[in-house]
């Protein structure tokens, strides 16, 4: 693959199409390439000049004298594959097609992105575009756009995937002074993507955050591991246009008719830590402040205003965003008392009326954010009183600067404020000039906080077998294929509850009267007769369950007058029997989990308020697989029926909360080992007092993904590797299971690096460790399978287990190297299970295509740079450290 470094800082920058003609592309770009002249070679390409701008001409990128790092191509798109064939020839690093002409014009664009496509695959370039705008890099002097505004270098990254909105909003950012690090317009995203330029930015140096415009994801997996590696440490902020699209139409369970692309795309953002926001100026705004190192600990806020009007605004946006204007404990009143004038508000927001001066402003703001019931305060000032608008601006930035809580600024007005503004942003101090922005701001910043907060909270272990017997169940599927059903029966789906153990009314097919007589006397009246046939998927639409049925006289007389309803019904449908079912006596709560497939997300899981009003209530969250405990409960939690579920309604007890997280994990489970299953409902399960029953199940097939080559297709987020856990027996005998790292193991871990030796500690991390903050652990524990692997060592003492050593292996945003590392408890050292880890490491390198890994060791670490070399690794050694790399390929 081309270097996407060398793409976007290059030294050599070929122009292919360059003009002098006015008003072409070709002469824009060119003249913005020009500004940065001295920074770079350029090399305009034209077979008609021999001249242009002053430089030398050349009539191919195939006579370019020197190699190229970026060519850009802005001739007719009929060109692009014979251009882009000689760009391959020629050894170019990376190319951005801006012509159009391509898929966007029907199928004689499509065919000639195809052709590209194929050249790509074939030299390995990198490619932007084509139909963009291209990007510019304002720290470098680089505009390789044909936009006519240059932005002032910042720190704000801006991905836009369409490029008329992205100029539009590029021109206003300019206009407003803001910024960036790079702006990048990604057009049709033939291979270059979202995932690769965060893969870019996490590790550019003058990003801290970054934003996009995003109408679709490109490739889904790349893209959330890509942000799931750098979420944490620079946010990325998305708006995300479509709420109201109509969702699929055919689909065929309640989940898929439900879960439509705007919740999905939601909650596949909040897996990763991603901040949505819904309008195009929070963009900008969050990105200046979601790095800030003063995000609020709660949504508790508390306001300062010396006017009543927006005060009443800001408090409508605060209920209208969830968050809370806190109450002021006493102690706060009193000392708000005994400064403010006798008829202030007395309440939060604290209204210290216009003729405030900027003493009273500075006394009620520091009273308020000492309060310990304000998590962050909002100050909001109208060009009034006694308070002039700069010396105001600058004592409020001294206290903001001062605080750990969160303050953000409200100057209302125009010429008489601009002053002001211009100081809160040369301290970097949120600013805005409506309360209902300053609002939204902190309630992002917030969400932000929180959600990284409970992303990587701790999970439970739970009870749940990872590799449940379930090879049965793929012959199955297979068998239901070949009598021509999508749909299982109510009995097959059954056989699949069974399997991950989740719990169930036990039920039995019966073929007639008699078999449903002798099932219900085994399962004990009252009973559920439900119609069983292929050709009725929602049984409740044709009437096709009787309830409550107590006895064997009943029985026959509901079985009979089922069946003839259903002919005289859908006479055409063909009737397998009917499946008898012990009833839940008792119902509490009815819940709904299910699954479908998304089209870009592929697999997602849908909980909520189930039943037969399930589809009007539509009271549901969205969580992509794999689930653990932690991730379980938050979907939970994200709906309206959770606060019953966890406090009871009125003569209904509270639900059994690890019953459930643990049927959600095991629903988890079901869906990561199938991607045979397209949709599949389990509506309703019942709550009864502390006891939870799925009572109706239903699985539809997805016929393309019988047959599969690579692991886990229907999944974007990798799940847990169960083929990496395997016993292993050290050179004593000690038994012990080497398996990948789990956030469970999180106390385990902490134990383990706590216990090393000072020697072995140093070793493995240049300096001695004993103490390690839950963010450490996490870093440790909460990993992306996709881009990194752990492989612990585990030992059991009794039901206690203990970890006693691990390797890691970090792969490189290009997947072409990985960094590793390896450490093993003292007192196992020399047993031979450091070369047994390291081993492992090279194979699974080997399995993700690297072509080299390597480790950076201390020159006094012996024992370790002898591992190295037994394994085949070449040994650099450098003043301060010792390199040791394994060529793969």
């Amino acid at each position: 693959m081309g270097d996407i470094e060398k793409m976007f800082n290059p030294n050599s920058v070929a122009l292919i199409g360059a003009t002098e003609r006015e008003g072409a592309i070709g002469q824009v770009i060119m003249k913005n390439l020009l500004s940065g002249k001295n920074e770079r070679n350029l090399y305009p390409v034209n077979p008609n000049k021999e001249n242009i701008m002053g430089l030398e001409c050349y009539p191919s990128i195939t006579k370019v004298p020197a190699p190229v790092d970026l060519a850009i191509i802005v001739t007719p798109a009929k060109s692009v594959p014979s251009i882009v064939e000689e760009c391959g020839e020629a050894g170019v690093e990376g190319i951005t097609v801006i012509s159009a002409g391509f898929k966007e014009i029907g199928d004689e664009g499509r065919k000639l992105e195809e052709e590209i496509k194929t050249k790509q695959k074939k030299y390995g370039f990198r490619l932007l575009g084509p139909n963009c705008i291209g990007f510019i890099r304002p720290h470098i002097k680089l505009n390789a756009t044909f936009l006519r505004r240059n932005p002032e270098p910042g720190q704000i990254a801006f991905i836009a995937q369409s490029g008329a909105l992205g100029s539009a909003m590029l021109d206003w950012a300019v206009s407003s002074h803001i910024g960036f690090s790079m702006f990048a317009a990604l057009g049709s995203m033939l291979e270059v993507d979202f995932g690769d330029l965060i893969n870019y930015l996490g590790e550019d140096p003058y990003t801290r955050s970054i934003i996009i415009y995003m109408e679709s994801v490109g490739n889904a997996r790349e893209f959330l591991s890509a942000a799931r590696g750098f979420a944490r440490t620079k946010p990325i902020i998305i708006i995300k246009p479509g709420k109201y699209v109509e969702g699929a139409k055919a689909a065929v369970s309640h989940t898929g008719a439900m879960a439509g692309d705007y919740e999905v795309y939601a909650a596949a953002f909040k897996r990763v830590g991603i901040v949505r926001v819904n309008e195009l100026e929070d963009l900008f705004n969050c990105a200046s402040v979601l790095d800030s190192r003063y995000l609020p600990l709660g949504s508790r806020m508390a306001a300062v205003t010396n006017a009543g009007g927006p005060a009443v605004v800001l408090a409508d946006e605060v209920m209208e965003q969830g968050g809370e204007l806190t109450k002021l404990s006493e102690k706060t009143l009193q000392t708000l008392n005994s400064f403010l004038p006798h008829y202030w508000s007395h309440r939060n927001p604290v209204d210290i009326l216009g003729d405030a001066d900027v003493n009273r402003y500075i006394q009620a703001l520091q009273a308020c954010l000492s309060d310990p019931n304000v998590d962050g305060a909002i100050t909001i000032y109208t060009p009034q009183g006694a308070a002039p608008s700069t010396v105001l601006a600058e004592a409020v930035s001294k206290i903001a600067n001062e605080r750990y809580k969160p303050v953000i600024t409200v100057w209302m007005g125009e010429q008489e404020v601009r002053e002001g503004r211009d100081i809160f942003y040369r301290n970097n101090i949120p600013t805005y000039t409506t309360p209902e922005q300053a609002v939204r701001t902190y309630m992002y910043m917030y969400k932000y906080a929180r959600n990284l907060e409970l992303l990587y909270e701790t999970p439970e272990e739970l009870p749940v077998d990872r590799t449940p017997p379930k090879s049965h169940l793929k012959v199955l599927i297979r068998k239901a294929l070949r009598a021509g059903r999508k749909v299982l029966t109510a009995e097959e789906a059954d056989s699949f509850l069974d399997v991950y153990g989740i719990p169930r009314a036990k039920g039995v097919l019966a073929k007639d009267v008699d078999e449903a007589i002798r099932a219900a006397s085994t399962l004990g009246y009252p009973v559920v007769l439900k119609i069983v046939s292929p050709d009725i998927i929602h049984k409740t639409d044709v009437s096709g369950v009787v309830t409550g049925i107590k006895s064997e006289k009943e029985l026959k007389e509901k079985f009979t007058a089922l069946i003839d309803r259903i002919h005289a019904e859908c006479s055409e449908a063909k009737i397998e029997g009917m499946y008898v079912q012990k009833m839940v006596d008792k119902i509490d709560y009815e819940l709904i989990l299910g699954s479908k497939k998304d089209r870009d997300f592929g697999a997602i899981i849908l909980f909520g308020s189930g039943g037969v009003g399930v589809n009007v209530f539509r009271d549901f969250s969205i969580g992509l697989p794999p689930l653990n405990q932690v991730l379980a409960g938050r979907i939970m939690q994200e709906t309206k029926i959770y606060k019953s579920l966890s406090e009871g309604l009125r003569n209904c007890p509270p639900a059994n909360l690890k019953l459930l997280e643990e049927i959600i994990v095991k629903f988890s489970n079901l869906i990561v080992d199938f991607p045979e299953i397209a949709e599949m409902d389990i509506n309703p399960i019942t709550i009864s007092g502390s006891d939870a029953y799925a009572v109706d199940s239903r699985i539809i097939i997805d016929t393309e993904c019988i047959s599969y080559s690579e692991p886990y297709p229907h999944l974007v987020v990798m799940p847990y590797p169960t083929k990496y856990v395997m016993p292993y027996r050290l050179k004593d005998g000690t038994e012990v299971i080497l398996r990948p790292i789990r956030p469970e193991d999180e106390q385990m871990e902490y134990e383990f690096i706590r216990g090393l030796s000072e020697e072995s500690s140093r070793f493995r991390f240049f300096r001695i460790i004993k103490d390690l903050s839950h963010e450490d652990l996490v870093r440790f524990c909460n990993i992306d399978y996709y881009r990194e692997m752990a492989i612990i060592a585990e030992l059991r003492e009794g039901d206690r287990r203990k970890e006693i050593g691990v390797s890691r292996l970090i792969i490189e945003p290009n997947k072409k190297r990985g960094e590793f590392a390896l450490v093993i408890d003292d007192k196992y050292q020399g047993k031979g299970l450091g070369k047994k880890l390291l081993d492992m490491l090279i194979t699974i390198a080997e399995e993700k295509g690297l072509e080299s890994i390597y480790g950076i060791v201390l020159p006094e670490n012996v024992r370790m740079v002898n591992l190295c070399k037994k394994l085949g690794a070449t040994v650099k050694h450098e003043a301060e450290e010792t390199i040791a790399e394994i060529k793969l390929r």
